[in-house]
């Protein structure tokens, strides 16, 4: 199982990463002004993950593949790095479908 890990970021906001089993870094939050929002958004990708719809497939300027999750009302809850393939891609999103919904929070704040 994977795990959610809270951190302040340099800019002195909040954010997280969810991370595989492995350790990698599948999905990155958005930024929070407080602690509780970025809470929020651990529980937005929890309740969202499971869907597919909620994942915008995508590919960057240099035609890299990526995911956006996004939760009912259409906000971006959190990306994906640049994959090399779009396989590697929908490989991503099965991983944050299978590790968003039940991962432990890691609080590093």
């Amino acid at each position: 199982m994977g795990e959610y890990e809270l951190k302040k970021s340099t800019d002195g906001q909040f954010m997280f990463n969810l991370k595989a089993s492995n350790g990698q870094i599948i999905l990155t939050s958005e930024r929070y002004t407080t602690k509780a929002s970025a809470e929020n958004g651990i529980e937005s990708v929890r309740t969202n993950s499971p869907h597919d719809d909620r994942y915008d497939r995508l590919a960057s300027s240099n035609g890299k593949p990526y995911f956006v999750l996004k939760a009912l009302n259409g906000q971006v809850i959190g990306r994906s790095e640049l994959y090399e393939s779009a396989a590697g891609r929908d490989n991503g999103i099965e991983s944050v479908k299978a590790n968003g919904p039940g991962s432990p929070v890691r609080d590093k704040t």
